[in-house]
This record gives structure tokens, sequence and C-alpha cells, in this order.
């Protein structure tokens, strides 16, 4: 392979992946709102010679490059989180900014770069001949990750019936090679009680009190060692092999945590005891640990326990209309998942990596010392469309994009333009590494 001829080809293209960045960013695309970006995005492929460009029902847009059997998919969602306080921006999110090196603008990061580099990842392999009778490309430009991750490829899998050999998330990456991530759910705790005339609470029996003693239960679970002694033992004991089968891949990702993140009651008035109270629960998951098993370990709590009937535990569901009307209901699960370390496609895309930039994550001068600091395979820190991808459905998942995490979700979001051009490159070499 002519790594060479790929990496100029790649930076050949520098301005034109900016220009089409910079124009979506310019649109508005929060989830559920992601038409713009869409019909610009499919602009842009269909400019470039892809072969196939389509639309689904959900509004994911589909560019195909190239004839082969073997279909290798590269994934971005296109929709961004809302701005948050506009006073945190020093720039316009929408206008952004441009200078020599980055790129300034809502989603610039997190993860509009990734649906650029690799729609001219797809241009590259047609520009070298690198695309034969062995595999297909397919980009996909996904909705909805923001509001319910994994929800558009559970269509794409199970409504589309499209299943590739392999799919790369290009979620940013910090010039690494990330092949898992820890699961999250969405877990929904409900407190009965009785109310009553404030001036005599002994007659009622107040739901804020109840869930209270829950909560120190569920603040224990997250914060407890895992000693033989310890009641109720932490989180922490998933990343020991007495607990856990997978202990090897959870001390990988990191160990599983849960917080509360929202509160609510109701009670006739304040001058009455409350009658139900409720929490959400965020549910970070390390590999081993599974919904059921997530929901089980809050209702053995004491406090849950100690309530009984009066407590219920569930799992939240998503059923938000995407931009186009459709409405795919889902549990609020998304499950962990970790590639081998030894994996076919682990391999291919470190070969291809490392036969273009060496064995080093390499980026912007403001981000090497940084970069190099860790180390090239690595794994995320947030959630991804990896949770349906291979979490839900076994499909081999691994993670390489332009951007970095802390730029996800902040206020005077930034990328680099070289990690455009390094993604474009490594994306273009990956297929024939895989298939040769």
């Amino acid at each position: 392979m002519d790594f060479e001829a790929i990496k100029k080809a790649a930076q050949g293209y520098e301005a034109a992946m900016t220009k089409c960045l910079r124009d979506i960013v310019a649109i508005p695309g929060e989830s559920a709102d992601e038409k713009g970006h869409a019909d610009r995005i499919a602009e842009e492929m269909r400019a470039v010679g892809f072969d196939e460009v389509i639309i689904d029902p959900q509004g994911n847009v589909l560019g195909y490059m190239g004839t082969g059997k073997t279909l290798i998919a590269y994934d971005a969602h296109i929709d961004t989180v809302g701005i948050g306080n506009r006073e945190n921006w020093k720039f316009d999110p929408y206008e952004g900014y441009e200078s020599a090196t980055e790129i300034g603008g809502r989603g610039v990061s997190d993860q509009l770069g990734g649906i650029v580099s690799a729609i001219y990842g797809a241009k590259i392999m047609k520009d070298l001949g690198l695309l034969n009778d062995t595999y297909r490309v397919l980009v996909t430009g996904t909705v909805q990750e923001e509001d319910c991750d994994g929800l558009c490829w559970e269509y794409i899998i199970k409504e589309s019936n499209i299943r590739p050999e392999f799919v790369v998330s290009t979620e940013p990456t910090d010039g690494g090679i990330y092949r898992g991530q820890r699961g999250r759910m969405e877990i929904r705790v409900d407190v009965k009680g009785v109310s009553c005339h404030g001036s005599a609470p002994e007659r009622g029996d107040n739901a804020i009190y109840k869930m209270a003693d829950i909560l120190q239960d569920i603040r224990a679970l997250n914060e407890n060692d895992a000693a033989a002694d310890t009641k109720i033992k932490g989180l922490v004991k998933m990343l020991d092999k007495e607990y856990n089968e997978q202990w090897e891949e959870a001390q990988f990702l990191g160990r599983g945590t849960v917080t509360c993140s929202e509160i609510f009651f109701t009670s006739p008035s304040r001058c009455a005891v409350a009658d139900s109270c409720a929490v959400s629960l965020d549910r970070r998951m390390t590999a081993g640990e599974t919904w059921e098993s997530c929901l089980d370990e809050i209702r053995a709590l004491p406090a849950v326990q100690k309530y009984g009937e009066d407590v219920t535990v569930s799992m939240y569901q998503y059923d938000r209309p995407s931009y186009t009307g459709l409405v795919y209901p889902i549990e609020c699960y998304f499950p962990t998942w970790v590639i081998p370390k030894d994996h076919k496609v682990t391999v291919a895309l470190e070969e291809a990596y490392k036969g273009l930039y060496g064995t080093e994550r390499i980026g912007d001068s403001t981000t090497l010392a940084m970069r190099k600091a860790r180390p090239l395979t690595d794994k995320w820190t947030f959630s991804t469309n990896g949770v349906s991808i291979m979490g839900r459905n076994g499909i081999p998942c691994i993670g390489f994009g332009p951007g970095a995490e802390a730029q996800a979700h902040a206020p005077n979001e930034m990328t680099w333009k070289q990690d455009l051009v390094t993604c474009a490159a490594v994306y273009a070499a990956l297929p024939t590494m895989y298939c040769k």
C-alpha cells in the first residue's frame, strides 16, 4: 500500500473538508432537528462521487461507495447538543471561527468533523483506486445520538437489514484508537407515601424521608469499598475477579458508577407531607454488568427492601420522534462494549495508523504533549453509538475520530484541521489492511 500517496491525497482535501465542516456547523442541528445537517451532508456525498446516497425514514444519511461484498461502515452522528448559556461562548457557536490550524463552532468535535473525514476518506479510496470487488464502504450520518445513543443503529440494523462486517465510530478520540467504552442506563426509583397536614406530620408517611434513606444507600453503592465486612459493597467490586469474570476488561474500561441526577416529588401544598418522591439515576456500567444486574442491585439495597412495595425501580423509555416524525421506542439502556485488543479489526486499524503515522498519537502542536503521554490504543470515557452496534448487536466496532473528548458539550468547542486530514487518511487505508 502506498501510504505516502494516501497522506498526500488527504492533505490535498484539507480546504474542502474545512469548508464542508463550517457549512454544516452554520446550521443548527440538535437531536430530533437534524434535517439541515442531513441535507448538507447528502449534498457533499453526491458532489464527491458517492455511488448511492439515501436518507432513510428515520432521517439517517447513508452513503455508499464501491460494489464489493464485504460492507465496512464509518459512523458519525450528525446531531449536536444545544449551546447552553450563550454568554459562555467567546464567539458565535454557529458562525464559528477558522484559523490556520483550528475550526470553532458547536459540533466540530462532537462530532461533525467525523462525518466530514469519513466522506473524504471514501473519496480518497475512489481517487486512488483502493475500492475493489472485495469491499463496499458505507458512511452513515446518524440522528438522535445525543438524545438516545444507538437508537439510529437499532433502526438501521433491524428495520433496514444493514449489518456491516465492522463499524468505525468517528467520535473524537484525541488522536488515539479506542476499542471500547463503559455502558450506561437511566434508572428511575419511585417511592409512595401518604400526605397529611404539615402541622401533624406523624399522621402521614413522608415519601421524601423514605427516598432520603434510599439515596444514602445509593451513595454507599457508589463510594464504598468491597471488603468482606462492608454491608453495601461498592461498585468497585467489579474490578475484582472474585466478583466479576470479566474483571480484566473492567479494569481496562474503569469501574462503574451511579449518581442521582434528578429528583421529583408531589405534595398537596407546602403545608403538607409529600405523598410521592422519585429520582433519576445515571448508572455507568463496566464489563460484566447488565441492565438486569443494575436494577437488581438497587432493588436489593437495605432501604429499598425496608420500604417494600412502596418502592418501584424501573428503566426509562425513549420515544421522541425524529425530525422525519418517525417514532422508534427503546429502553434507555446503552450496553458496555469492548473489542478485544487482538481482534482482526483492532489489529488492522493499528496497522493502518502505524503505516501512515507511526506508533504514537499525533496532532496539532498544542495537543501533542498530552496525546503522546497516552497509549495509542485506549477507550472512551463517554458513550457512543457502539452501544447498539456492538453492545446490543455484536457487530465489531472500533473508534478513531477527529477532535477531543474534552470539547464535547463544552462552550467554545473547537477542533484541529490536522485531525480531519489524519482521520481521512486512516479511513482510506483501513479496508485494504483489513481485507488483505
